[in-house]
Parts: C-alpha cells; sequence; structure tokens
C-alpha cells in the first residue's frame, strides 16, 4: 500500500498543475473546473496499475480529463434542457457568461468559429505544448491519424481567420478617400 500510495503522491505532485491548466482552459468556471481535477485525480487512484511510467502518466491523465471534462459537458447539456422551464434561473445565468469579456479579435473570432474538437487540438498544441504522439496518446488514436486531424484543423483555423479578418476590415469607400484628401 505505501508503495501504490507514494507513486500516486509523485505522479499527482508531477502533473496537478498541468492538468489544472488544461482543465481551467476548458471550463467555464474554477468551481468545475475542481470537480473535473478532482474525479480525474480520483479515476488514476483506482486504476493506478493501468497508469503508464514516467511522462507517459501525464498524457494518460490528460486523456481521463478529457473524458471527465465530455462528461461535465454532456451533464451541464443536461441540465440545461431540465431547467429551461425556470427563465429568471437562466437569466441570471446568462446575464453572468454576458459579463465575461469575450476576445473580439480576429484571432478569437476564427477561434471560436472552429468544432470543439478542432479546438481541443489546437490548445493541446497551444496550451499544453503536446507533439503528435502525445496528443495521439491523449486522442487514444495513432500519431499519424493525430498529425492529420491537426493538419486539417489548422487548415479550418486558417480559412476562419482569413474570414474574420475580412469582417473585421472596414471598408474603404470613395468617400472615406476623398475626404482623407481634403484634410491634407
Amino acid at each position: 500500500m505505501d508503495d501504490r500510495k507514494a507513486r500516486f503522491e509523485a505522479m499527482y505532485a508531477a502533473t496537478y498543475e498541468p492538468i489544472l491548466g488544461y482543465v481551467l482552459r476548458r471550463c467555464s468556471s474554477p468551481e468545475d473546473a475542481a470537480d473535473v481535477v478532482a474525479e480525474t485525480f480520483t479515476i488514476a487512484w483506482r486504476r493506478l496499475e493501468e497508469i503508464p511510467a514516467g511522462d507517459r502518466a501525464r498524457l494518460w491523465l490528460y486523456g481521463t480529463a478529457r473524458r471527465v471534462l465530455a462528461n461535465h459537458w454532456r451533464a451541464e447539456t443536461q441540465r440545461r434542457r431540465r431547467t429551461t422551464s425556470l427563465r429568471h434561473d437562466l437569466r441570471d445565468e446568462i446575464a453572468a457568461v454576458g459579463a465575461d469579456p469575450v476576445d473580439t479579435s480576429a484571432l478569437g473570432q476564427a477561434f471560436r468559429e472552429l468544432s470543439d474538437d478542432d479546438r481541443e487540438l489546437l490548445g493541446l498544441v497551444a496550451w499544453e505544448g503536446l507533439d503528435h504522439s502525445a496528443i495521439a496518446a491523449v486522442l487514444g488514436c495513432s500519431p499519424g491519424a493525430a498529425r492529420v486531424r491537426l493538419h486539417r484543423a489548422r487548415k479550418r483555423l486558417a480559412r476562419a481567420l482569413r474570414s474574420a479578418e475580412n469582417d473585421v476590415k472596414p471598408a474603404v469607400t470613395n468617400r472615406s478617400i476623398s475626404e482623407r484628401r481634403s484634410l491634407t
């Protein structure tokens, strides 16, 4: 039992911060993130013998946290469906979400337009610093499949970014050009 406890404590100390960061970037509140992290490490304790050694443990935990998050989002969606008749509660929730700052840059707009899967892939690279083989371990696919998925997600982001930049650019009209000439 002491070896098991020592292994878990060492893994926890080495991976807590990266897992917490991963979850915080994907949860709408710190309280939800705390619940997801706690559930992730509870699963890790129960399945400690299945967790690979070394840095692969972090990747295993990312995959576990990803599945816990999916369950959390699914439960949250079901909860919201059940509460649609409670309009006053929803108004408060919508008002709270509306108060959060939203990235209005072209990149922020383009990122929000991507699918959840594309945002997840790009987040694993940008926020977690994972390479193709690590992403494959988190997603439970081959490194080749991870490479192809990431390539496609990047292409979709580039297209969305071009579209968002075109939406953000102010229109230059003949009138605005002539107004600028008259000012000089």
